[in-house]
């Protein structure tokens, strides 16, 4: 089997990797095996020091990475960019901060004996990545896991098989030495047995909630350690004293960032009775002005899906949605000619029960759900098996607290997008996963927290 690089704004395939062989694979595993001892014992300030360089090296690559994006998974160029930045933000922010968050923990004991708490490397994460970050993804789960003196093993999506190469390359000429991070090019098959090497110490996946359980599955016949960041499907709540023009123009950014292919994204737009009216006519308004086409033209706001396939269950969705009575006021057509293009799509009348309240849609799909007042729409957001992100929109902050305390999810933000941020941990609930990466927090996922009593 070969992995394949196609171009979703074209339907071109521009590259093709061969499929990491078996014994490709024993020699990856064995480098990852061996370079663990050595990195664990290299001192934390010279780690450290890779880190920076991981930045520096990512900057110096910024234009290049971003039109890589752009061709194998559609992201706009201004967007990948900005990818690529908050990459290197997360190394400098790692860099900076490890020692900090690494220090032994002091503990009062007995007198006379000195107890402390330190963190050790677990040994080697294997890291299962989505597409639609391709570089975010990885940096995020990995530069803490390095920080800490793991190594870790790459398992990217099968269609982005050129940004992992670029991973590795970029962990090379950081001068990360040979094994602390590895590149395995393999279709999700053969995921299961890799967990299952004695050589892989824990795992840590983002993806669907399908691909969580199965990871999950497998990692728990090995007793192995994992972090799940899965899907989502966001409430965005607003309130009757909320800044509509504001929340709108949030709202569309938020559903059409890549192209609303994240989990994070804002999906269903929780809007109290008093004022749905106004935020609907403002939230089409503002679709309608984003402007779709080639991701390679910085004028480009909304690409292609990254497949067409992902689109083509994108407009299943809607379809769906609208034949349970939901009404489309934006989009919903696929387009004519090439590519895996889908318009920014606003749905109506979405209750529970409705494919697009209930089940996450990864496209430029916003569905408008009505509620009564603040306590339905409390409801209405928890009513998900997901729990990854919320927004709440108020003029009243002391009150958009109260109801972020109620929320079920991971990251609340107020009159604001939910975003990830090296400083806050980051992950979900429910079917949205378990674990944090980012912060101190994240950091700690894959250490060893081990007690140290000194008579």
């Amino acid at each position: 089997m070969s992995l394949r690089s196609v171009d979703p704004t074209t339907g071109e395939v521009f590259a093709t990797f061969a499929e990491t062989t078996p014994a490709e694979l024993e020699a990856a595993l064995g480098r990852a095996d061996a370079a663990r001892a050595t990195w664990r014992a290299t001192p934390l300030g010279a780690r450290t020091e890779r880190l920076t360089a991981l930045g520096r090296v990512l900057r110096a690559r910024k234009g290049d990475y971003a039109v890589l994006m752009a061709r194998e998974m559609g992201k706009p160029v201004a967007d990948g960019e900005a990818e690529v930045e908050k990459c290197a933000v997360a190394c400098d922010h790692f860099a900076r901060e490890a020692e900090r968050m690494l220090a032994p923990e002091p503990v009062a004991v007995d007198p006379g004996v000195r107890a402390y708490v330190r963190l050790d490397p677990l040994g080697t994460v294997l890291a299962v990545m989505p597409w639609n970050y391709p570089f975010w993804q990885f940096f995020r789960a990995a530069v803490p896991a390095l920080a800490t003196g793991n190594t870790v093993v790459l398992k990217h999506a099968a269609n982005v098989p050129e940004c992992a190469t670029a991973i590795a390359d970029v962990a090379a000429a950081a001068g990360l030495p040979a094994g602390v991070v590895e590149n395995l090019r393999l279709p999700s098959a053969r995921v299961a047995a890799v967990i299952a090497d004695r050589r892989i110490h824990a795992v840590t996946l983002t993806g669907s909630t399908a691909a969580g359980r199965a990871v999950a599955s497998a990692a728990g016949q090995a007793l192995k350690k994992t972090v799940l960041e899965l899907g989502g499907s966001d409430p965005f709540l607003v309130l009757e004293d909320a800044d509509l023009a504001s929340a709108a123009r949030v709202a569309a950014d938020a559903r059409l960032g890549n192209a609303g292919q994240s989990c994070i994204a804002a999906k269903r737009f929780i809007v109290v009775e008093a004022v749905a009216d106004r935020f609907q006519e403002a939230l089409v308004a503002t679709m309608r002005e984003r402007r779709v086409g080639n991701p390679l033209d910085r004028a480009t706001q909304v690409g292609p899906l990254a497949t067409r396939e992902f689109r083509d269950g994108v407009h299943r969705q809607v379809e769906a949605t609208r034949a349970a009575g939901a009404r489309v006021l934006l989009g919903g057509v696929v387009p004519e000619g090439a590519g895996a293009f889908y318009p920014p799509t606003v749905l109506a009348g979405v209750v529970p029960g409705m494919v697009a309240f209930d089940d996450e849609i990864f496209g430029p799909v916003a569905a408008i759900v009505r509620a009564r007042d603040e306590a339905d729409a409390l409801r209405l957001a928890n009513a998900s098996p997901y729990g990854l992100g919320a927004s709440v929109w108020s003029g009243d902050r002391a009150r958009a607290e109260r109801l972020a305390a109620l929320l079920d999810v991971g990251t609340v933000a107020v009159n604001g997008q939910v975003r990830s941020d090296p400083r806050l941990p980051f992950g979900g609930v429910k079917d949205s996963g378990y674990g944090r990466e980012l912060s101190s927090y994240g950091l700690r996922e894959f250490t060893n927290v081990k007690s140290v009593v000194v008579r």
